[in-house]
């Protein structure tokens, strides 16, 4: 097993608790360490604070999907798209496929 993988500063997978305010209501999203620093990244090349891109992105899927069944699985997501370069391509969305496994 590679390394990179495996042999990661610990501090990176710790669970971190944040409080925000989410379409007027407060609310506590835990998720990676790792997670947040791509999404404090992310507000930041949008020109805004975390908690305004947190409430902007959920307000954009609740509009788009109707329901955020799992907002921290949204988050977790939204930051592979990023860094995969898929947010370069705002208006023509990547596509994920799941590979069976064999």
């Amino acid at each position: 097993m590679c390394e990179v993988f495996a042999g990661q500063d610990p501090q990176r997978y710790r669970p971190v608790n944040r409080s925000v305010r989410i379409g007027g209501h407060s609310t506590s999203i835990q998720i990676e360490a790792a997670f947040w620093d791509l999404i404090d990244e992310m507000a930041i090349g949008q020109g805004q604070s975390t908690s305004r891109f947190l409430s902007t992105l959920y307000d954009e899927a609740l509009e788009i999907n109707g329901s955020v069944s799992n907002f921290a699985s949204l988050l977790r997501t939204s930051c592979l798209i990023y860094i995969m370069g898929g947010a370069k391509k705002c208006d023509g969305a990547r596509e994920f496929h799941i590979v069976a496994a064999e």
